[in-house]
């Protein structure tokens, strides 16, 4: 893949490797067509795909909250965005964490369990809350199916509502059940989600109910220029949802890796190549310990190379030779430590330097930074 010009300038010009840069220019235009295209479905950003403060500052005029999935999250989107509508997900919150949520004015805790809304209940006698539901719907072609300790299904759900709440405190049901789908699957889920959640929340006197349909919007690592069909999906929400709906009902929506990935790059220079035993390798200072992406995907990171000793592909690694195919690698001690295995590079040598884009999100936050206590990368934004 292609860096923007005023990426790959920046990178060039670089005097310490690796690095992040951002590009804040890029995702600002990105989140304001995603705005436009959903209209009146509402758009929270899922901070655990990057909870980067300039990503979050960039982010805030086109999204209408932002969800978080820990006390940790909380508070720091809190301090970045003091105006933020927030809700809190995520399996396994401690009290201390729900207290927190109450103090710092979370606009909806997303209730996993029973147990979790009768410790809710301890602390306040009318918390705001979604209902997670784990409902028993396949999603073909999923990533990544959200199902076993996330959410509940029906009987637990009932359940909450005997703890006495009341339904005037549940304002409604989340329901994120499947990540990496494409406009139409997403759809297709959607359609269901709603059709059990409208009569599910009417016959439990719920009015004006919001549903949450959650993120999980594809993003392609092998096909970059390939973007989730916005257009099409908010179409479709808002065209073929919506009709079924009561009165005063919302719907809801959190991507996070869609939003952001596209707009973050590492970028790093090369140490070394060799050849053993036939097979090439280009070894890169940093590694998947600071973009654990393509380790947690099982993917080849795309990549572009900003410099470098020659165009094209051919074989080899000697002076005026093509290198052909090679493997990228990190510096640690693992044979795991791959960015991208056998893939076309032109002529490298030390001192090149290469770009892995789509590092946006799920890359520097999941990434096991103190393995080997590596120097950190340094991180840049573009505006």
């Amino acid at each position: 893949m292609q860096a923007p010009p005023h990426v790959a300038s920046f990178a060039r010009a670089l005097d310490r490797f690796p690095a992040y840069v951002y590009d804040l220019r890029g995702l600002a235009d990105h989140a304001a067509r995603i705005r436009a295209a959903l209209g009146p479905v509402e758009l929270f950003y899922a901070a655990k795909a990057n909870p980067d403060a300039e990503i979050l500052r960039t982010l805030a005029p086109f999204v209408d909250g932002v969800e978080v999935s820990s006390g940790g999250e909380l508070a720091h989107v809190r301090r970045t965005l003091p105006d933020a509508r927030i809700a809190f997900g995520g399996p396994g919150k401690t009290d201390e964490e729900l207290a927190l949520a109450l103090d710092l004015g979370v606009e909806r805790v997303h209730v996993e369990s029973p147990r979790e809304m009768a410790r809710l209940l301890r602390l306040t006698a009318a918390p705001r809350i979604l209902l997670r539901a784990n409902l028993a719907f396949e999603a073909a072609g999923a990533a990544l199916a959200m199902n076993g300790p996330f959410g509940m299904d029906e009987p637990a759900l009932d359940a909450c509502l005997d703890t006495g709440v009341g339904g005037a405190s549940v304002r409604g049901v989340h329901a994120h059940l499947a990540s990496g789908l494409d406009a139409p699957a997403m759809l297709r889920l959607a359609e269901r989600i709603v059709g059990w959640a409208v009569p599910w929340l009417a016959a439990r006197s719920v009015e004006a109910p919001e549903i949450n349909l959650g993120g999980g919007m594809a993003v392609d690592y092998t096909s970059p220029e390939t973007l989730f069909d916005w257009p099409a999906y908010a179409r479709g929400l808002l065209g073929g949802l919506s009709g079924g709906l009561p009165d005063g009902a919302r719907l809801r929506i959190e991507p996070g890796r869609a939003l952001t990935a596209y707009h973050g790059w590492y970028v790093t220079d090369v140490l070394d190549v060799k050849t053993t035993r036939g097979d090439a390798y280009v070894i890169l200072r940093g590694g998947t310990h600071h973009i654990r992406t393509p380790v947690t995907k099982g993917h080849d990171q795309p990549f572009t190379v900003l410099t470098g000793s020659g165009s094209g592909f051919g074989s080899g690694f000697g002076s005026g030779e093509r290198t052909g195919k090679a493997t990228l690698v990190g510096q640690l001690c693992t044979p795991k430590d791959v960015l991208a295995r056998d893939v076309p590079v032109p002529t490298l040598r030390p001192g090149d330097i290469v770009a892995f884009g789509m590092a946006g999100a799920y890359a520097w936050n999941i990434s096991h930074h103190d393995f080997l206590m590596h120097p950190k990368p340094s991180v840049h934004h573009l505006t």
